[in-house]
This record gives C-alpha cells, structure tokens and sequence, in this order.
C-alpha cells in the first residue's frame, strides 16, 4: 500500500471568515495548480468549513446537541460545508486532479464531540487508484449530544492514524504557530504548556490554532509528526522541502 499523505487547508485560507460562505475562488484555483504541479503518490485532502459551516452551526447551536428546534440546523450546516467541498473538488478537477469528495456526515459517527466511529478502508482503496478524497469538517450525529462538529483538523488526526501516514501536513493563513510574532519552530507537550495561543478570531466553533496543537499533540505522541506552514508553502511540503513553519513533534523526537 502507498503511503498517502494527508494536507489540510484551513478553512480561513479558502474563504473570507468574515461573511458568510465567503469562498475565495482565486486561491482555490491557485493551490489546485500547485497540487497538480507537485502530485504526491497518495494524496488525501481535508479542508476546514472557514465561512461556510461555522456560521450555521453557531447559529443552531450544533455543538450543544439537539433539541426540538435546532434540528433544521443539521441541514443547514451540511449543506454549507457541502458547498464548499464542491467548490474546492471543482477547482483541483479543473486543474486535473481527479478528486472526489467525501462528507463525513455519511460516515462518521461521534460520542461526545469526538470520532467513535470513521470508516477510512475506501479512502485507502481511492488513492491506490490515484483518486484524491477531500474531506472536510462536518456536522455528524452523536451518540450522546444527538449531534456535534467534527472539525477538519480531527479528521487529519483519525486519518493520518488509520492510513498509517507519517506525512501531515496543515496550510494556514499564517506562517506557523506564532508567539511573540515569530514562528515557533517545534512544538512537543512541554512546549505547548508554555504557550499563550488562542482560538481564531470571527465564527471559529471548532477552537482555532489552539484545537489544532491539541489534536496534532495526539498524533505525536502516536509517533506522527505533522506540520503547520503558510499555504504558499504547501509545495515545499510535498517536495518535503523546508517551509519555515512548526513542527510538531512527541517527547523524545529529536
């Protein structure tokens, strides 16, 4: 089996967190060109809701579970990060990537805000073939609250575990986790314990850089290293070149 690697791109780099499923069509096509460039063997991409999902889900109040009245919210999230799955799976076939998305909501179930169950063997069986799934943060049903979002950076982790991927990698809008201005190079548990990193600004319900440290420190200490880097370096990324950004790494990993 190829080992796939697995790319996030933040949801604030594909669309303007400011308004409302806001999506930025020019970026879009830029980073589908670099990823046509620069193909890894075994590709799967995850991308986050940005402006398209995060709204909704506040609004209906997703992440608190369901009641009588917030059930239409379900939908409305759904279809919002659908929208945009669309629109970046339009974007790399453009380009040509033959992509296929994947909605979670399909196939996941979650207990209390977290994965309990993710099917990953077709997404294996896709990239074998040369398909690149893309994934995405997205309302799923839970077992506990009725339902909840299950963001993009999640996904990354339960994928990464289950594809046996040692390449991770997670394109923002910012150069890396920054403290003080400057980049952080590498980030372990004590590290982290150090750090002042607050969730993103506007309608971010999933926690900003800081969700991302936590989920990423999960699957270090699995073993799996991952990477936080400015979106322009995505090719340095999969060229597995230097991309200025942060690391992050499990005790004891040099």
């Amino acid at each position: 089996m190829t080992e796939a690697v697995i790319l996030k791109l933040g949801g604030s780099v594909i669309t303007d967190k400011s308004g409302e499923c806001a999506i930025d069509h020019t970026r879009l096509h830029k980073i589908a060109g670099q990823l046509a460039t620069r193909r890894a063997p075994a590709l799967v991409l995850v991308h986050g809701a940005g402006s398209c999902g995060h709204p909704e889900a506040r609004r209906y109040r997703i992440n608190d579970g369901l009641t009588g009245e917030n059930v239409p919210g379900i939908y409305q999230t759904h279809a919002a990060v659908s929208r945009l799955n669309a629109a970046v799976v339009d974007a790399l076939r453009g380009a040509g990537v033959e992509a296929i998305g994947i909605h979670p909501f399909d196939m996941a179930l979650a207990e209390d805000g977290r994965l309990a169950s993710f099917e990953t063997r077709h997404i294996a069986e896709m990239t074998e073939h040369g398909i690149v799934p893309v994934l995405h943060g997205d309302v799923v049903m839970d077992r506990l609250r009725g339902s909840c979002i299950v963001s993009g950076d999640q996904l990354v982790t339960r994928l990464a575990a289950s594809l046996g991927s040692r390449r991770v990698g997670l394109a923002t809008d910012v150069a890396g986790v920054l403290q003080n201005g400057s980049v952080i190079p590498r980030i372990d548990r004590s590290v982290a314990e150090t750090l002042d990193v607050g969730g993103s600004a506007n309608t971010d319900v999933t926690g900003g850089m800081r969700g991302k440290i936590a989920e990423l420190l999960a699957l270090a200490d699995a073993g799996i290293e991952s990477h936080i880097f400015h979106v322009s370096m995505i090719g340095r990324f999969l060229d597995g070149a230097e991309h200025g950004g942060t690391t992050i790494t499990g005790r004891g990993i040099p």
